[in-house]
């Protein structure tokens, strides 16, 4: 490296837990969409710690921003498949994670995809499926969403270096429209499809983070 050259970018690590999750990002990725390190981590939260800190631990990634995304259940009445959430932080029964750069990344979300509500605020973290009941009481907490493995993830990558940390989830069912598997029904094929458009987003949201304050 050149004396006084500007150190690499940091890269960014997307991470999701599902086939079908990667499967979105990776038909994202084609056609010269911007590149990034994707993970699939497997499903639950321990599954996510065990491949964050694999990930992390290779060279050149000490310093990577990481994004948690895939679907979720949202918790809100009026939520609808398809809707976006932005955490503003994770949450587990160890604690919150604070996210970085919210605003900046609900408004790359909704230029990628006008019309698409953007929830900003808390993601729960859960060791199974929520259904029924405990949906309201997840939101009682003021939660506004829950996943399986986004807390779990940002805990992991919180605890190994500073770094930008953001979680974003496409609801794949809501209060009023329960599911009972992802990929079979019409709330799952929504969700697939806004989780393909918004891969750029990531990219637009890490840029960003990059660049010099005024």
């Amino acid at each position: 490296m050149n004396a006084g050259a500007p150190p690499p970018r940091p890269p960014l690590l997307i991470a999701c837990a599902l086939r079908i999750e990667q499967a979105a990002l990776r038909s994202a990725g084609r056609g010269g969409a911007p590149d990034g390190a994707l993970l699939r981590t497997g499903m639950g939260p321990r599954a996510a710690e065990r491949a964050l800190t694999r990930a992390l631990g290779r060279p050149g990634m000490e310093r990577a921003a990481v994004l948690a995304t895939g679907f979720c259940a949202g918790l809100v009445p009026g939520m609808h498949p398809g809707d976006l959430v932005v955490a503003e932080e994770t949450r587990d029964p160890r604690g919150a994670v604070a996210c970085t750069g919210t605003a900046l990344l609900a408004e790359a979300l909704a230029r990628a995809v006008p019309g698409r509500t953007v929830h900003l605020g808390a993601l729960t973290g859960s060791d199974h499926v929520v259904r029924g009941p405990e949906r309201a009481q997840l939101r009682a907490t003021g939660a506004i969403a829950v996943d399986m493995e986004s807390a779990a993830t940002l805990w992991t990558a919180h605890g190994g270096a500073d770094r930008p940390l953001a979680a974003v989830r496409v609801i794949v069912d809501a209060p009023e429209h329960e599911l009972v598997r992802i990929g079979t029904v019409r709330g799952g094929i929504s969700a697939f499809r806004v989780l393909r458009a918004v891969r750029p987003a990531f990219h637009d949201w890490h840029r960003s983070l990059l660049l010099p304050r005024r």
